[in-house]
């Protein structure tokens, strides 16, 4: 079981989707835990709270379906369609090998995150996750760019009260952002720092990771948000792609099964292009999912 939490189009569904696609559907199911919507977006309006908030969500419900999940029930979920902001007709969710849920809220009780086997939360940039939910929210849920901006300021306050603080639940953080003071060109790919913390058995990759070998990534050793020490892995967007085909090559070996070829759906950004940061982040989570992390 992996929980994938995070902001409003932080790219839980695209980090998702790039698992469940390497790992096959017939061993790995994924859903999203912001199903649980207890308001349309007809119903919505005139309430004080947002979509994102816990009162507007069934959290009771998820709760049940996942200790069922973790103990190999199925479970009949809700479903929400976002592009039209209505609920659609529950379905049968039988888990798989490997259950991954994202959402907004997937780690917010205690009761939720003891069904998890691995968290992660993702911690983009804020204005990297701005233009991520303009380019979504217009393209594929039908707002307005007026529309968007509106509902960024409303979800500020549950945000910074609710979404947020679920990072500390997490046991991988992950941020993508560009490089402050880099004049890279436009296109360049945004570059990844995941924290690795020891409150699950992280992989080590201090080996993997030697300048002399690839200047890809390099590994640190740095202070969490609470001062307590964490290892810290960068990833650069800016590297070539011959640097990149060499740090995945490594990694993957290091990470995963070295008689198999890198997947090609690691690092599908779902745009058109190819992330490294993303492709190896990825690795370190299918890591996780293969062995085991407790």
């Amino acid at each position: 079981m992996l929980a994938v939490a995070g902001d409003s189009a932080a790219g839980k569904r695209t980090l998702t989707a790039g698992l469940v696609a390497a790992l096959g559907p017939d061993r790995c199911a994924s859903f999203s835990a912001d199903d649980y919507q207890r308001f349309d977006r007809a119903e919505r309006r005139g309430l004080t709270v947002t979509s994102v908030h816990p009162d507007s969500n069934y959290v009771d419900v998820l709760e049940q379906h996942l200790q069922l999940l973790a103990t190999g029930q199925p479970v009949l979920k809700p479903v929400y369609d976002h592009s039209v902001g209505r609920r659609s007709r529950p379905e049968l969710f039988e888990p798989r090998e490997f259950v991954i849920v994202h959402g907004v809220l997937p780690l917010y009780t205690r009761l939720s995150r003891a069904c998890f086997d691995v968290a992660v939360y993702l911690d983009p940039a804020e204005d990297v996750r701005r233009s991520w939910k303009v380019r979504r929210d217009i393209a594929v849920r039908g707002y307005t760019a007026e529309q968007v901006d509106a509902a960024w300021e409303a979800d500020e306050g549950t945000s910074a009260q609710v979404i947020r603080p679920q990072r500390s639940h997490a046991d991988i953080v992950v941020r993508f952002a560009t490089i402050t003071g880099r004049d890279d060109p436009p296109g360049t790919q945004l570059s990844a720092e995941v924290l690795l913390r020891p409150t699950v058995s992280q992989p080590d990759l201090t080996q993997v990771l030697q300048p002399a070998v690839t200047g890809t990534a390099h590994l640190r050793l740095t202070r969490d948000t609470d001062g307590r020490p964490v290892d810290s892995l960068h990833v650069h967007g800016y590297a070539s792609r011959e640097e990149n085909a060499i740090a995945e090559k490594l990694l993957w070996e290091a990470l995963g099964d070295p008689n198999v070829q890198v997947p090609d759906a690691l690092g599908d950004t779902g745009c058109g292009t190819r992330s490294t940061p993303l492709a190896i982040t990825q690795m370190i989570l299918l890591h996780h999912l293969l062995r085991g992390s407790r």
